[in-house]
C-alpha cells in the first residue's frame, strides 16, 4: 500500500505530465476552402483566418445581370463556408486540458485531505482499542 508520501509524490507527477501535455497540444490549424458557383464562372476563396481571401469571376458571368450575380456570388460564398465547416468537422475536437487539469487537482487535493482523516480515525481508534488515550 502507498503511503501518504508516495502517493503525493504520484499525485504531483500526473498534474505535471497533464500540465506538460496540455502546454504541447495545439489546436488543429485551420484550412483554406475554395466554393464555385455559376459552372464554375465564379469562385470564392476563404482563408484559413475565416476571411474571403479571393474572389474570381470569369467576365462572362457579369453578362447575367446584378440579381443573377449576386444569387451565384451568394453560393460560391456559402460553399466555401461550408467547406471550411467539413474541415472543422473532420478533426477531433479539442478537449479543455486546463479545466481537466483543475478538477484532477481538486479531486488529488480532496482526496489527500479525506486519506489524512481516515489515517488520524484509524489511529485513535487504535489509541483506544489498545487503552492509550
Amino acid at each position: 500500500m502507498l503511503g501518504e508520501k508516495a502517493l503525493e509524490e504520484q499525485l504531483a507527477q500526473a498534474r505535471a505530465a497533464l500540465r506538460d501535455v496540455s502546454r504541447t497540444v495545439a489546436p488543429p490549424e485551420p484550412v483554406e476552402s475554395v466554393g464555385e458557383a455559376a459552372d464554375g464562372r465564379i469562385r470564392v476563396t476563404v482563408g484559413s483566418d475565416r476571411r474571403v481571401s479571393a474572389v474570381d469571376l470569369d467576365p462572362r458571368v457579369l453578362r447575367e445581370g446584378s440579381e443573377q450575380l449576386a444569387e451565384e456570388l451568394r453560393r460560391a460564398v456559402n460553399a466555401a463556408l461550408d467547406g471550411q465547416d467539413e474541415a472543422a468537422a473532420g478533426t477531433e475536437p479539442m478537449p479543455d486540458l486546463a479545466a481537466m487539469a483543475a478538477t484532477v487537482e481538486r479531486l488529488q487535493d480532496e482526496g489527500l485531505r479525506q486519506m489524512r482523516e481516515i489515517t488520524l480515525a484509524v489511529g485513535e481508534t487504535m489509541r483506544k482499542l489498545h487503552g492509550k488515550s
